[in-house]
């Protein structure tokens, strides 16, 4: 950052860094624990490429925030209480009762639904971002842009495939995308801070962001049918660091490592 750049400026900068960097982080860490329980082989190597790509999304936006002097990165991803993070709702809920190491009852449609709606989502921020005022956001959303067309693509033809096999698969998809849809109110939100963040140029408007969201979701539900479900008004937001007892766990387990040796180089 230049010296002509504001305190506020900066400020709204680590405040959308930090959303973008938690939903990933987040989202990632719940397709991980999908590792050897995906519906076939080729499946949980192309889950795996993905989650890890998103993980590497996630360090991207840790990185410009260390660089802003808000701390070490891995630091920021991992060590942070629920009180202090910023993603949607969405991503913290877990992939279904049991865990991932001992009687998982996973959802294979909700996690379709969640993944479909989650990188359909992203992609219309990811295209908004390639605009920012901040050189180094436009940057990293370029960087993203190439792999998350191969998640969209992905995830797309899931949901498409399972909206349309049989009318078992397709009302368990409607099912599962109404759960999803349920925590879906401020996936494309800004939070308190929304007015400030598009002020500053950061990226486009909620309301921009949710017609490109639209754009990209139209096809895909005309093509199975499916209305397009209206996301609902966020009772809990994520973004005014507002979240479940889901993301205390997820923390807990995610940094278990890290945790185990804080003076380590990881």
């Amino acid at each position: 950052m230049n010296n002509e750049v504001t305190p506020e400026y900066k400020k709204a900068v680590i405040t959308l860094l930090y959303q973008l960097a938690d939903d990933d982080y987040l989202f990632s860490y719940r397709g991980s624990e999908w590792l050897g329980l995906a519906p076939h082989i080729e499946e949980d190597v192309a889950f795996s490429s993905i989650t890890q790509d998103t993980m590497g999304h996630a360090k991207l936006y840790y990185t410009l925030l260390e660089e802003l002097g808000e701390g070490i990165a891995d630091s920021l991803a991992q060590l942070r209480p629920k009180e202090e993070r910023c993603n949607s709702l969405l991503v913290e809920r877990p992939n279904g009762e049991g865990y991932y190491k001992e009687a998982p009852n996973y959802d294979w449609g909700y996690a379709v639904a969640r993944n479909f709606i989650y990188t359909t989502a992203k992609k219309a921020k990811i295209d908004a971002l390639k605009a920012s005022s901040y050189a180094p956001i436009r940057e990293v959303a370029v960087k993203i842009s190439t792999e998350l067309y191969y998640h969209k693509m992905h995830w797309t033809t899931w949901f498409t495939q399972l909206c349309s096999a049989t009318e078992e698969s397709r009302s368990r998809m409607v099912a599962a995308l109404q759960e999803v849809i349920k925590d879906a109110g401020d996936l494309l939100s800004f939070g308190k801070t929304a007015t400030h963040i598009t002020a500053c140029e950061l990226i486009e408007s909620e309301a921009a962001i949710k017609e490109r969201w639209l754009a990209i979701v139209t096809p895909t539900f005309e093509a199975v049918e499916i209305t397009i479900p209206e996301l609902p008004a966020p009772m809990i937001n994520g973004r005014n660091r507002q979240h479940t007892d889901d993301l205390t766990s997820a923390i807990e387990t995610m940094s278990e490592v890290y945790r185990s040796d804080l003076a380590a180089s990881w």
